[in-house]
């Protein structure tokens, strides 16, 4: 906080996030705004990635997706992987900004390229669609693979079902049970109709040992 005051921006960007979560500090979405503001205006990447989450989610502030988006975009241009991912995202759905998926792909391949993990499998998706790029499920699997190691949940799942489509189930089931335990409740209701509906009796009987839990 007293750096912060004194002009630091990555104070101000930190102050700002454990003001948002409330962590050590009373939360205060507003004064978190504040404070990612203060130092996106100096051109903290993180800071004005942290400023579109908050406009797009109406966290301390109206919800804006256009407002959204231009932060997004100026965090990206700024370096920020996050920045990129976010501002793919919104191309890719086309919130707060006209879709365009070819641009979303560069992005996302941008970041991608930080070794961000989500991205990394997004990009794995494209590739095993055959979205804006030949298919090519080789590719896609090495790019689960690199998302499932890198933490991301959805990556875990992705790398676990290519893993089973190559008969590879007790490595499948592996990494099925790590994207479980940091799945969203939604993520999981659908990885659990994924397993329920599997012609692998090994993948049906570990849905159900879930759905126990």
């Amino acid at each position: 906080q007293l750096a912060a005051e004194q002009g630091l921006p990555e104070a101000q960007t930190r102050f700002g996030q454990l003001l948002l979560e409330g962590q050590g500090v009373d939360r205060n979405p507003q004064e978190a705004v504040h404070w990612f503001t203060r130092a996106a205006r100096v051109e903290h990447p993180m800071a004005m990635n942290m400023l579109g989450r908050c406009h797009e989610l109406g966290w301390g502030v109206a919800a804006d997706s256009i407002v959204a988006v231009y932060w997004y975009r100026l965090a990206a241009l700024a370096g920020s992987d996050w920045g990129m991912y976010n501002y793919a995202t919104a191309l890719m759905l086309g919130k707060g900004v006209v879709a365009d998926r070819a641009t979303a792909f560069l992005w996302f391949r941008k970041a991608a390229d930080l070794g961000h993990a989500k991205s990394i499998n997004i990009v794995g998706g494209f590739y095993e669609d055959g979205w804006e790029v030949q298919r090519d499920l080789e590719v896609a699997f090495d790019h689960y693979r690199r998302a499932a190691d890198g933490g991301d949940f959805r990556g875990q799942f992705n790398y676990a079902r290519l893993l089973a489509d190559r008969d590879e189930i007790e490595a499948a089931i592996q990494w099925l049970q790590r994207a479980w335990q940091t799945g969203t409740d939604a993520f999981r209701e659908k990885m659990l109709g994924f397993l329920a509906s599997s012609s692998r009796e090994a993948l049906r009987e570990l849905g159900a040992r879930l759905a126990d839990r």
